[in-house]
């Protein structure tokens, strides 16, 4: 490795060892006193902190469907029309916690490796980045099947962590410790971190029993770790679980962060446990199967890349893969990342058939994924977006789709808060995300006119590089009725005849989306005319149609 990557690479870890620091202590940043009056025009929703947030939709008892967003820092909200949330937990309180009870008896197992007052969490803990489903398949104690099961994680430094799951028979909890799946962090011999008094060695996790039981083969993988140091190059940190069902009806988990990239595991629908892949080997186009971690399917390296969270379409029959890269705080420019499968574990790709899976310490990865979103300020709305990141979708039960994230904004600091947007398909069968949040606006299902599409344009080019502290501002565009683009870009545009659909060539590269009359984020809430689309070159492109000057008043 050269010395340059090692610099990266130890900045990397250092970030992620003082977020640990941040979280482990207690701090939320989402609890930063910060004046929204002026900070953030909300336009009268009701937004909440809940960060990493994961989406479960249910039917509620009326027939109605109601929404959960479960995050980090067990935090939750919930919301019936996917623009304004309330939360109900109570955070870390360690007594009568909302979703876990008594925490430290109920997570005693996963605490034992890591999360409660140790290393980084000296003096705090560390509960992350929970996903719930319903699993109609679970065999319940008394007979009885179904059940909604919570996979989270607990983490003490940047890959000592460990996934564990809880079952409850109310979305709301409280929810009862199963057991632990997957740990990471562990070396050969005895070792501790700093701070901490916890024997790292393999046999304190759960693999020696798993050997045992004969759920994977016996021995110890040198690929793991060395007798003192865990293999951050091949294994990953074991956080951020989400589930999902393929066609088959086989339930998954995707996981992983940073190190040695995002994994796959299959889950036992009866008893939400893994189904560990038994043996090491290689997919058919090469990616490694690790008889415990399961099936690599981003990622890898010590390349940056977390938060993965897969979603199965019916109308184009893909498994959507959205991972986010770079740090989580506002001046790193994390940012969401987009590849997609025919297959439930891979390999997935982007729109320029790159794989997701890093084949070796590149220097610029950044050209892998289409880039979904980063930070971006468009003048009309005065707010600049800062670090928009780790992501759930939704194809929800009327068939309407929806992109959840934490973001966080332009002199707040480290004030976050979650954002919701309608998704549309392309042409070519890429999910492309709204301009501005949800407010349960209908697109044109027939199109709109020229009069609505043509005029004045705040463009905005998402790109593929990172945006570190960076904040986009637009560039001025004309529609034209002749189907061109002018102003500080050339190009052509078209909307399909008796649709929304919208393409628009530019330079060398065509990107296909949709027009979409949405309400702004303004405080006047404003109608106009908007476009977001995807190119071949993993770029996403936005614009924003200027308002009149009556329509202003």
């Amino acid at each position: 490795m050269r010395k340059g990557r090692k610099k990266l690479w130890a900045l990397g870890i250092a970030a992620l060892v003082m977020g640990n620091l941040a979280s482990c202590a207690g701090v939320n940043p989402g609890k930063e006193k910060v004046d929204l009056e002026k900070k953030v025009i909300d336009g009268g929703l009701k937004h909440v902190s809940v960060h990493d947030p994961s989406i479960t939709a249910v039917q509620g008892n009326d027939g109605k469907m109601e929404y959960y967003i479960f995050g980090t820092h067990i935090t939750t909200a919930k919301s019936t029309d996917l623009a304004n949330w309330e939360v109900f937990t109570n955070g870390y309180q360690t007594k009568e916690n909302t979703l876990y009870g008594d925490l430290c008896k109920n997570l005693e197992e996963p605490f034992r490796w890591a999360g409660e007052d140790d290393s980084d969490c000296t003096g705090g803990y560390a509960v992350w980045a929970p996903d719930v489903v319903y699993n109609e398949r679970y065999e319940n104690e008394d007979g009885s099947k179904g059940a909604y099961l919570l996979y989270f994680c607990t983490s003490s430094t940047y890959c000592r962590s460990v996934i564990g799951y809880a079952v409850s028979d109310k979305i709301e909890g409280p929810y009862e410790c199963k057991g632990t799946l997957v740990y990471s962090g562990f070396t050969k011999e005895s070792a501790t971190d700093e701070r901490s008094k916890i024997d790292k060695k393999w046999t304190n996790t759960n693999l020696e029993r798993l050997m045992k039981e004969g759920r994977i083969d016996n021995g110890f993988n040198d690929e793991w770790a060395t007798d003192t140091a865990y293999n951050t190059d091949y294994a990953p940190n074991a956080i951020d679980p989400a589930i999902y069902t393929d066609t088959d009806g086989k339930m998954w988990m995707c996981y992983g962060s940073w190190s040695g990239g995002i994994y796959v595991l299959e889950i036992d629908p009866k008893t939400g446990d893994a189904i560990y892949p038994k043996s090491n080997g290689t997919t058919e186009d090469g990616r490694v199967i690790d008889k415990y971690f399961g099936i690599r399917i981003a990622g890898g390296h010590t390349i940056s890349g977390e938060g993965p969270y897969v979603v199965y379409d019916e109308e184009t029959k893909y498994y959507y893969l959205y991972t986010t890269y770079n740090y989580l705080d506002s001046v790193s420019g994390y940012n969401m990342r987009l590849f997609r499968s025919k297959t439930p574990t891979g390999p997935f790709v982007d729109a320029a058939g790159n794989s997701a899976v890093f084949e070796s310490k590149m220097t610029d990865q950044y050209k892998i994924g289409i880039k979904v979103m980063g930070n971006y300020m468009f003048n009309s709305v005065g707010v600049g977006y800062r670090s928009p990141g780790h992501c759930s979708a939704l194809m929800d039960a009327d068939g309407k789709r929806y992109l959840f994230y934490h973001t966080r904004f332009d002199s707040a600091g480290e004030m976050f808060e979650d954002r919701v947007h309608q998704q549309f398909m392309n042409e070519d069968g890429w999910p492309v995300t709204a301009v501005f949040e949800n407010r349960e606006d209908e697109i044109s299902e027939s199109g709109y006119s020229k009069e609505d599409i043509c005029g004045e344009y705040e463009f905005i080019n998402h790109g593929t590089a990172s945006d570190d502290a960076e904040v986009k501002t637009p560039q001025s565009i004309s529609l034209t009725g002749d189907g061109k683009i002018t102003g500080d870009i050339s190009g052509t545009w078209e909307e399909k005849d008796g649709s929304y659909l919208a393409s628009f060539e530019i330079g060398e590269a065509v990107y296909k989306g949709v027009f979409f009359k949405q309400h702004n984020e303004t405080r006047k809430r404003n109608l106009v005319m908007t476009f977001t689309a995807i190119g071949s070159n993993n770029e996403t492109i936005w614009g924003v149609k200027e308002l009149s000057k009556k329509d202003k008043e």
